[in-house]
């Protein structure tokens, strides 16, 4: 079996392993709703049509109605009783208003005695929205900081101020119905007030780091904006249980199962990468080859979010342009490779989840005519390493808990040149 062999079935194994079914299952073995009050669904996220199903399995005739909202081709067919709707991602569009509106329709009106089941994963933050400015001024401002290099840690900071749902609101809004929350983490740490901006969780950023986030991207707002960025978001809610079912440690240790099944001696060296992508890339190349003369087989796995500034005018995602900038270090290395994927299946604005680089690629690269140098510059990873096959697709997946990026080392991996010196 080949190097992009054995990584598509680490891929395929993580993601298997990751499904939200089973863990949505088992987290609602703790609900406990009140016998005669209502029990309503609301889902969001890339996840959100999965963990939906699970819960109608889980609990059968006992949720009375419900909503499902999720991205643009992650709706898989119909589910008996819910809405399902779809909305704009990674920047919300008007479906995102409208469909935040039915949301709140549904949960209006609850007594006391009534229980919302909260499904959240990642992707929620663009998706259930109603935003303070207009929607054009938020669209604005989204692409903004997904162009600039921010952390989601600070893009979230920010989409929280500027929305009548995020930063806890949306528990506001539920009250004084309990709400279960049951979340599949697609950020490191697992910061529940991050997590889709943390719709139904108290918020432990500040005014001051959100004028401080705006000012450090130099971020175009207007007057209205930079006040709501003032303002507090909620710090306490009285009405909120929430659990974690599913993360990137478990998808990284899945990974690492399924590297040792292949033979490789796996060894996980962080799941909470965030550092910029093209960095992570040439770290991990490096690595490579001080590791070339191993003595057995080696896969190093990270996972986490890593971050793209973007100044060119290509188009590519985070993980394609990780795998693009090893290329360079892994060149004329035998029996190594480097690829990195997104959970969800789609790594930014395209259709392929992430990418897959050889001792090959750079060459390769320069056969096909193009200049991976360039390309970076660009950031145009997508063209180029779909110019010569080395996209990874997978589709929507249905979870969404982070990016995984691995380096394959077989035990016999070293340079041509070292071969050559050792005739």
């Amino acid at each position: 079996m080949n190097l992009r062999a054995e990584a598509l079935k680490i891929m395929e194994a993580a993601l298997a392993a990751v499904q939200p079914e089973a863990a949505v299952r088992q987290a609602l073995k703790d609900l406990r709703p009140q016998p005669d009050g209502k029990l309503l669904l609301l889902a969001v996220g890339k996840a959100a049509w999965k963990m939906a199903r699970a819960a109608q399995a889980e609990l059968p005739a006992r949720i009375s109605s419900g909503l499902v909202l999720t991205k643009y081709g992650y709706r898989f067919g119909p589910l008996p009783g819910l809405t399902c709707l779809e909305a704009g991602h990674p920047v919300p569009d008007a479906q995102s208003c409208a469909a935040t509106e039915q949301a709140l329709h549904l949960v209006q009106n609850l007594s006391g005695r009534d229980t919302v089941l909260f499904l959240l994963s990642g992707g929620g933050s663009a998706l259930l929205e109603k935003p303070l400015v207009s929607l054009a001024e938020l669209q604005d401002i989204t692409q903004q900081l997904l162009n600039c290099g921010a952390s989601i840690r600070e893009i979230n900071t920010i989409r929280k101020r500027l929305s009548a749902v995020k930063g806890g609101r949306l528990a506001l809004a539920c009250a004084p119905a309990h709400i279960f929350t049951v979340v599949l983490s697609d950020i490191p740490g697992d910061p529940l007030d991050m997590i889709a901006s943390g719709p139904a969780y108290p918020d432990s950023s500040t005014c001051a780091q959100a004028v401080g986030i705006a000012q450090k991207y130099h971020l175009q707002l207007s007057a209205a904006a930079w006040d709501l960025l003032r303002r507090e978001t909620p710090k306490t809610l009285a009405n909120v249980e929430t659990h974690v079912t599913g993360n990137v440690q478990l998808l990284a240790a899945a990974a690492a199962t399924a590297c040792a099944r292949l033979g490789y001696q796996p060894r996980i060296l962080t799941t909470t990468l965030e550092e910029e992508a093209q960095a992570a890339g040439r770290q991990l190349a490096v690595l490579a080859r001080e590791q070339s003369a191993c003595l057995q087989n080696q896969a190093f796995i990270c996972g986490g979010e890593t971050v793209v500034k973007v100044t060119g005018t290509g188009k590519g995602g985070r993980n394609q342009e990780l795998a693009l900038s090893a290329a360079a270090g892994l060149a004329g290395l035998r029996d190594a490779a480097i690829f990195s994927f997104s959970s969800d299946g789609t790594d930014g604005p395209t259709d392929a989840a992430g990418g897959f680089v050889d001792g090959n690629t750079a060459a390769s690269l320069r056969q096909a005519g193009l200049d991976p140098a360039l390309s970076l510059r660009n950031h145009d990873s997508y063209h180029a390493l779909k110019k010569i096959g080395a996209l990874l697709h997978t589709g929507p997946t249905g979870t969404n808990v982070n990016d995984l990026s691995i380096l394959l080392l077989k035990k016999s991996a070293q340079t041509e040149s070292c071969c050559r010196c050792h005739n």
